[in-house]
C-alpha cells in the first residue's frame, strides 16, 4: 500500500466506476483515497475499512455492519457542514467502501499543530460543526465523535463534520457490544463512560471539549494514561481556559458533568455566533425555580453533627458512587479482557541478559528474538505474535530523555510526550505515538529513563494500532514498565 500523499499507477477500480489515486489519510477504521468517478468525470474521497480478523468471525461480521451504518446514517445528514455521502460500494471482502464528496483542504487537528486559534475563528469553525450536529440531531443521529481530526477545513471557509463511523441511530439497536469502546477517549462525554448512553447532549460536550482544544492548544482531560484520563474525564474538574475570552463561560457549561446541566444547542449557537462577529455575548438565561421546590431554611440547616444537608449529603455521595463505578466499568471495558489475559493467566518471568544492568519482567510467553551491542550502548528485543518489546541501555546517556523521545518520534504522527520521574526521583519521559510500517499503522510506547549517575534506559512496546492487539500492548507496556529494575539502584 502506498504512502499517504503517493500517487498511485493504475491504481484499483471500486465499484467498476471509482480509480483510486491517492491515498490521503489512515486510521485505525480504514484509509481513505482520492479517487477519480470515470462514470460522471469528478473527484471524489473513498473510504477503504480496514477490520482484523476473519471475515467469518462474528466481531468481523458486527464491525462490517456498523460500517455500512455509517454510511446510511451520514448520509441522511443534510447540511452544508456535514460531509455529502455519494455512494457505497460492497467490494469482495463484503466490507462497504463509502464514496463521500472530496473536501480539499486541512484538518483542525493538523491546523491546532501549529499552535491555538483566536477564540472568534474556534466560535466560527464550532458554530458550523453545531450547524452539523443539529441536523443528525433533527434525524435521530448522535455523532459520537466529535474531535478535531474528524472537522475539515476546505476552501473559502468551508468547515466540514465527517466521519460518522461510530453514529448511532436512536431508536434502533446499539451499534457496540460490550467490550467494545469506540471514539476519542479524551473527547467521550461522561455519561457514555458511566453507561448511561449517549445523546444530543453528549454531542454538545464533545464540541465543548473541541472549542477548549482549540483556544488553549489541548484537550483538558488529556492525560499520559488511559485510567488517568477515564478520571479526569469522570471526577476532575477541568482547568479553567485562559485564552477562551468570550468564550470561556460556554465552554465551561458545555463540559458540566450532567447532561441536564449543559445548555442546548439553540443557546451555544446564539453564544457562538456573537463571539464569531465580535459581539457582545448574551447573558445566559435564568431558570425559574418553583416556589415549593426552594427547600426550608431552618428544616435544611447544617448542624455541627451534621455538616452537609442530608439531600446534597445524599446527591454528593451517589454521585461518587457513579464516578467510581463508571471507572470501573469502562476501565473493565478497555482493559478488562487484557488484564485477564496478561496478568491473571499469565506468569511474569524476569530476564537480565549478561552484560546489562536491567531486568527485564514480562509474561512467560514472550521469547528472546535479537540481541544487538555496539560501543556502549546494549538492545535486547522480546516478542510473541505481532507485539513486540526492546530494552535498550546507554552506559552514558546520548541526551536528556525527551531529546532521545523525539529523535524516534520526530518522523512519526500526533507524538505525544509527557515528562515523569521513575521510582520517584530519575528523570524520565512517556513517548505515545504511531508510525506507518509497511503500510500498517503501528502505535509505539515508550519510557525513557536517566538515572543519577548519567546512564539511560528506554522501554519501548510496538503494537499494530486499532486491532485487539493494541490493547493487549498497552497493558504489556504498563507491566513491564511497572516491573522494570535497574540493578546498580
Amino acid at each position: 500500500m502506498s504512502e499517504v500523499g503517493e500517487q498511485v499507477r493504475d491504481g484499483r477500480l471500486v465499484g467498476g466506476r471509482y480509480r483510486l489515486l491517492e491515498r490521503i489519510g489512515s486510521g485505525g477504521m480504514g484509509t481513505v483515497w482520492r479517487a477519480f468517478d470515470e462514470l460522471v468525470d469528478r473527484e471524489v474521497a473513498v473510504k477503504q475499512p480496514r477490520l482484523p480478523g476473519d471475515p467469518e468471525d462474528e466481531e468481523f461480521q458486527r464491525a462490517a455492519h456498523r460500517l455500512y451504518r455509517e454510511a446510511r446514517a451520514a448520509a441522511r445528514v443534510d447540511h452544508p457542514s456535514a460531509v455529502a455521502i455519494h455512494d457505497v460500494v460492497i467490494e469482495d471482502e463484503q466490507l462497504p467502501w463509502i464514496v463521500m464528496e472530496l473536501v480539499r483542504g486541512e484538518s483542525l487537528h493538523e491546523l491546532l499543530g501549529r499552535g491555538p486559534l483566536a477564540p472568534a475563528e474556534a466560535a466560527r469553525i464550532g458554530l458550523a460543526v453545531l450547524g452539523a450536529l443539529r441536523a443528525a440531531h433533527a434525524v435521530g443521529i448522535v455523532h459520537r465523535d466529535v474531535k478535531p481530526a474528524n472537522v475539515l477545513l476546505g476552501p473559502h471557509g468551508r468547515v466540514v463534520l465527517t466521519d460518522f463511523g461510530i453514529a448511532h441511530i436512536q431508536g434502533e439497536e446499539s451499534l457496540t457490544a460490550s467490550g467494545e469502546f469506540v471514539g476519542s477517549l479524551e473527547f467521550i462525554a461522561p455519561e457514555r463512560m458511566s453507561g448511561t448512553g449517549a445523546g444530543p447532549a453528549s454531542d454538545l460536550w464533545s464540541l465543548g471539549v473541541l472549542l477548549y482544544a482549540a483556544v488553549e492548544g489541548a484537550s483538558p482531560f488529556r492525560r499520559a494514561t488511559v485510567e488517568s484520563t477515564l478520571g479526569a474525564i469522570l471526577a476532575g474538574a477541568p482547568p479553567e481556559p485562559t485564552r477562551a475570552g468570550p468564550l470561556a463561560p460556554l465552554v465551561l457549561r458545555l463540559l458540566a458533568r450532567e447532561p441536564e446541566g449543559r445548555p442546548g444547542a439553540e443557546e451555544v449557537g446564539v453564544v457562538l455566533e456573537a463571539v464569531a462577529a465580535g459581539k457582545d455575548v448574551p447573558e445566559p438565561p435564568v431558570i425559574a425555580v418553583p416556589q415549593d421546590a426552594v427547600p426550608d431554611t431552618e428544616a435544611s440547616s447544617a448542624t455541627v453533627d451534621d455538616p452537609v444537608p442530608q439531600p446534597k449529603s445524599r446527591r454528593l455521595r451517589r454521585r461518587s458512587l457513579l464516578i467510581a463505578l463508571g471507572v470501573l466499568l469502562v476501565a473493565g471495558l478497555v482493559l478488562g479482557t487484557v488484564v485477564e489475559n496478561l496478568l491473571g493467566k499469565d506468569s511474569w518471568t524476569a530476564h537480565q541478559r549478561e552484560g546489562m544492568d536491567a531486568v527485564l519482567t514480562l509474561p512467560s510467553q514472550y521469547r528472546l528474538l535479537e540481541t544487538q551491542s555496539a560501543s556502549g550502548s546494549r538492545i535486547v528485543t522480546y516478542g510473541t505474535n505481532a507485539l513486540r518489546v526492546r530494552l535498550t541501555e546507554w552506559d552514558k546517556a546520548p541526551g536528556s530523555p525527551l531529546t532521545e523521545a523525539r529523535s524516534w518520534g520526530e518522523n512519526t504522527s500526533d507524538p505525544h510526550y509527557t515528562r515523569t520521574s521513575f521510582r520517584g526521583n530519575k528523570d524520565a519521559v512517556l513517548a505515545d505515538t504511531t508510525y506507518d510500517k509497511s503500510g500498517v499503522l503501528t502505535r509505539a510506547m515508550a519510557l525513557v529513563i536517566r538515572t543519577a549517575d548519567h546512564r539511560m534506559y528506554e522501554l519501548r512496546v510496538d503494537m499494530p494500532k486499532g486491532t485487539p492487539d493494541e490493547k493487549k500492548g498497552t497493558a504489556l507496556f504498563k507491566g513491564a514498565r511497572d516491573r522494570l529494575t535497574l540493578a546498580k539502584d
